[in-house]
Order: C-alpha cells, then sequence, then structure tokens
C-alpha cells in the first residue's frame, strides 16, 4: 500500500466491495466493476471470512503473497463461499445474509525458541497470528481466533489439533511463523 493518501476504511470499503461482487458474479449476478488502484495490483496476502449472523460460513485465505493482491482477494472470496470443505456451497439465495470480512496479512515472522514453554511466552494474544508447521503437517489461526482462546497454551493445542497433530505433540523440527492482520467486516463497515 504505497499510497498514504488512501485511508484505512477505504481501502477496507475497496477490499469488501470486491469480494461481495466476486461472489455476486460468481453466483450469475450482473458484472460490476470497481476502479483498480495500482496498490491492488501488489503482492498481497488475504483470508476472507464468511459469517451467517455470528456463525462461520466459510472461511480461506493465503498465508504467503504469491500473487495480486486483487487475485488472492477474488480467488479467496470464490474459495470461502464454494470450496471451504466444512461447509455446502453458498446459494445466490443466502448472499444477502451474508458478512464478508477481508483480513490482510503482514509478511510472516519466523520465530525463534528452544522449547513450548519459550514459544508460549513469545506468543502475542489477540495481536499475532501463528502459522504452524511439522513435516507435511501446516496450520494457522488468524489473530481474530484468540477472542475465543484467550490462553496461550490453549491456542497452542487447538492449533496444533487444526494441523492434524495432537494437542500435547512437540519437537524440535515445529516451525513457527507469526503475522498480524488488518481486517474490515461489512458489519463494521456500511455496505
Amino acid at each position: 500500500m504505497s499510497d498514504s493518501t488512501i485511508s484505512a476504511d477505504e481501502i477496507g470499503r475497496t477490499l469488501l466491495n470486491i469480494a461481495r461482487t466476486t461472489l455476486e458474479e460468481e453466483l450469475g449476478g450482473s458484472a460490476s466493476s470497481w476502479q483498480e488502484a495500482s496498490w491492488l495490483r501488489q503482492p498481497g496476502a488475504c483470508f476472507v471470512t464468511l459469517r451467517r449472523g455470528r456463525e462461520l460460513r466459510g472461511c480461506i485465505g493465503s498465508i504467503q503473497a504469491d500473487r495480486p493482491l486483487v487475485e488472492d482477494l477474488q480467488a479467496n472470496a470464490r474459495g470461502a463461499a464454494f470450496r471451504d470443505p466444512r461447509f455446502p456451497p453458498v446459494e445466490s439465495a443466502e448472499l444477502l445474509d451474508l458478512t464478508i470480512e477481508v483480513s490482510l496479512l503482514s509478511p510472516l515472522e519466523r520465530l525463534e525458541f528452544d522449547s513450548e514453554a519459550d514459544l508460549l511466552k513469545q506468543l502475542r494474544p489477540g495481536h499475532d497470528g501463528v502459522l504452524l508447521e511439522h513435516g507435511y503437517h501446516r496450520g494457522t489461526f488468524l489473530p481474530a481466533v484468540w477472542r475465543e482462546l484467550r490462553e496461550p497454551q490453549v491456542f497452542l493445542r487447538r492449533l496444533k489439533i487444526k494441523a492434524g497433530l495432537a494437542e500435547d505433540f512437540w519437537s524440535p523440527e515445529i516451525a513457527v511463523r507469526r503475522y498480524t492482520t488488518q481486517s474490515w467486516s461489512e458489519a463494521d463497515l456500511e455496505r
């Protein structure tokens, strides 16, 4: 986001508008347009979360900025609506009842630690998104998960389970990286 004249709210409104427009078009709505700013073509990583009321309806995202932000956003909006394996695909009748949230990720920061206790001391509840990897096991929690899992030990246990590991698993080969997010929700900004 090199253009410092753009406010955070304007960035959020733009991202939310693109995500909703992408879903409307995918569900047979007319094609809409938005003004494509240069910052949308910069590499970016984001998550798109869909909620019906307070209930999760889909969440898909990218951890690393491997493509232009606008492409990442559109792919993750489609993924959250139609490819989250936990839910059936979104149908056009429910789109108006869904609230979209977009979380823009910072670059990953590798954590160095010599034990699980040392790792737990380094986690910043309410602030860090965490990516845990061990071999082919991988899982991440966005910073918003801290609202439900407030204790670092519980957060880490659940993250291990999400990655397909036992909650008490530990190995010196575990790799952990953290990131932060800037998030916007249609619930907070006018649609």
